[in-house]
């Protein structure tokens, strides 16, 4: 996934005497970014701003007068681990919420090392510099939002692939089944809110399928084990915001599913609590990697440089079940 496409030149002279710098998302997930400014040996950042599919916004007023434009993106928890590649060739200061950091290169208490990567904004028709958030697929802003509502679909547990973009009866099924088991309105797909309440919508316990709940105050990665009768799938890993829902994205009719969790700090270590690892699991042995996976091969784990965890099985006999990850 290339995640940033912005054309090569910067401004002609033809340029209007104020020109604002806006980032436009053609990607299939909502994002949220952050620009780093490098003036004059200084640099400092900016985030974060969500920009939701086939939007744009406006992320510096003002004709930029910068040496360099940085920038990074991440995608929202509800994706479970961060889908865009971080490997931008600066590395800078963020904080976790909005913020503003005049010195970006040396981080304080509270801030964090990222990668950022160097932009090359366009001048759009409207007088403007874009700089697009963009991958493989070059979807158009229709098709990013469709792509977006698909992919949402999936992780709520309604089948709703390929991920293209595309649109026709399987997907408009699948959302239709959505809003009805989530009582909401088919209205709500034209309003300029919808992405907050579908994200909402998909976070909240179901009544149907797996739902994972971090009733603690650290941040949890989970993985998700699918028996179809034929093979058994591990999949991780999902990252859960405390405070918050997810659904991990097992479709069909699963013979068996089964279900790992832990509690990790900033920096992604495992969590101990009273001289034990912080997690959720139980004896069924499935193959993971400390990266994120989809394994279906679970023999000799160890011999093929996977981990081995021990996963514990979901009674879905009722149509649903809630996971709730709480302090011991």
């Amino acid at each position: 996934m290339a995640f940033l496409s912005a054309a090569a030149a910067l401004l002609a002279s033809t340029m209007p005497a104020s020109a604002d710098l806006k980032l436009c998302n053609r990607m299939s997930y909502v994002v949220e970014a952050a620009i780093g400014i490098d003036e004059k040996s200084a640099t400092a950042t900016r985030g974060w701003f969500r920009i939701d599919p086939a939007m744009c916004r406006v992320v510096m007023q003002g004709t930029p007068t910068a040496d360099r434009i940085l920038l990074n993106a991440r995608a929202l928890p509800v994706y479970g681990a961060s889908p865009l590649p971080q490997n931008g060739s600066d590395t800078l200061c963020v904080a976790p919420n909005n913020f503003v950091i005049a010195a970006a290169r040396q981080c304080r208490s509270g801030q964090t090392p990222a990668p950022f990567t160097q932009i090359n904004p366009t001048r759009a028709d409207d007088g403007n510099l874009v700089a697009y958030l963009a991958e493989d697929s070059e979807y158009d802003d229709d098709q990013a939002r469709l792509a977006a509502i698909q992919r949402l679909l999936m992780i709520a547990g309604f089948d709703a692939s390929p991920i293209d973009g595309v649109d026709g009866p399987k997907t408009q099924a699948a959302l239709a089944a959505f809003l009805k088991s989530r009582g909401l309105s088919t209205d709500i797909v034209q309003s300029a809110n919808f992405f907050t309440t579908m994200i909402e919508a998909v976070q909240a316990p179901s009544s149907t399928g797996l739902t994972w709940c971090n009733d603690t105050p650290h941040k949890v990665m989970a993985a998700v084990g699918i028996d179809d009768g034929k093979t058994v799938m591990s999949r991780g890993w999902y990252r859960i915001e405390p405070g918050k829902c997810l659904h991990p994205d097992v479709t069909g009719q699963p013979k068996r599913v089964f279900s790992f969790a832990e509690a990790v700090d900033t920096e992604n270590r495992t969590i101990r609590f009273k001289d034990k690892p912080l997690n959720w699991g139980g004896d069924t042995e499935l193959c993971t990697r400390d990266s994120k996976f989809e394994i279906s091969e679970q023999g000799e784990c160890g011999n093929r440089g996977l981990a081995i965890t021990g996963f514990s099985a979901v009674d879905l006999s009722s149509g649903g079940k809630t996971l709730r990850f709480a302090m011991p």
